[in-house]
């Protein structure tokens, strides 16, 4: 039986970026089990073609796949003008696509750190401009925007994708406190590190992974953060106190830490 959180979006439209794997798929899963239908959006169509499949047919609900890159400037609209023809009322979209590039900054090609940031940054400011004044003007809707720990430090040999989360963070947090009285709730999921590929697509080393979090673990965290309207939610209680302990000691050393932690093995 579905938990009461999770019947906030039953019957209702969720759109999930990055539903192909990790997070974006256990907030699928966990969405669906709770009766909401589902617009999937990822790059691998056969993926989302099986996901759509078999929730449709384990839960009951409706499903919709658009295969879409959004490295590509037009994919958002593109996204957006697929559930306006199917006039699908989207109720919440989740922005969980994104990756990372791990190494040194001068070694990790430009055109890859541009396209972290037009997946992690500007596809979400897109995707959020067009779905959300539908949400104001019936004075109901979600937006979650999935950041990382990484969001609130400097992080050495990640740095760009620390920025982009950064960037995630405050924009969602800025805009919940815009939106909430016209009836949105935006919610910032800020994961620390989690079983899924992202590590492998990053290239990064074993170490900052070995205490993980689940995907279904976070992707849980994240709608019961929504649910409850809190503008931001950290998973995991080491990660809660890592970031806590990080406001108490200098910029300086918890960026140098972390290059410890983060510096590649042969350098």
């Amino acid at each position: 039986m579905a938990e009461k959180w999770q019947q906030e979006w039953r019957g209702k439209w969720a759109l999930i970026t990055g539903a192909s794997a990790g997070i974006g798929l256990e907030l699928a899963k966990l969405l669906a089990a709770g009766g909401a239908n589902l617009v999937l959006t990822a790059r691998r169509s056969d993926r989302l073609q099986k996901l759509a499949a078999d929730l449709s047919s384990q839960r009951g609900i409706k499903t919709e796949v658009f295969a879409a890159d959004l490295t590509r400037p037009e994919a958002p609209g593109e996204l957006y003008a697929f559930t306006a023809n199917k006039k699908i009322e989207v109720e919440f979209l989740i922005n969980n696509a994104g990756f990372g590039a791990y190494g040194f900054v001068h070694e990790i090609p430009v055109a890859k750190m541009l396209e972290m940031i037009q997946v992690n940054c500007a596809a979400v400011v897109q995707l959020t401009r067009l779905y959300m004044p539908p949400m104001v003007q019936r004075k109901h809707g979600d937006v979650m925007i999935v950041a990382s720990l990484a969001g609130f430090q400097p992080l050495p040999f990640s740095s760009c994708y620390a920025a982009t989360k950064a960037f995630d963070l405050l924009l969602a947090e800025g805009i919940a406190e815009e939106v909430r009285p016209l009836g949105v709730r935006v919610c910032a999921l800020c994961p620390g590190s989690t079983v899924t590929e992202f590590q492998e697509v990053a290239q990064q080393p074993d170490r900052p992974f070995r205490n993980a979090e689940t995907a279904e673990k976070v992707a849980r965290v994240g709608l019961e953060a929504q649910a409850a309207g809190k503008p931001y939610v950290i998973s995991g209680f080491m990660n809660r106190l890592m970031k806590e302990g990080q406001r108490l000691a200098p910029r300086s050393l918890v960026t140098k830490t972390a290059a410890k932690m983060m510096r590649p093995d042969n350098s």
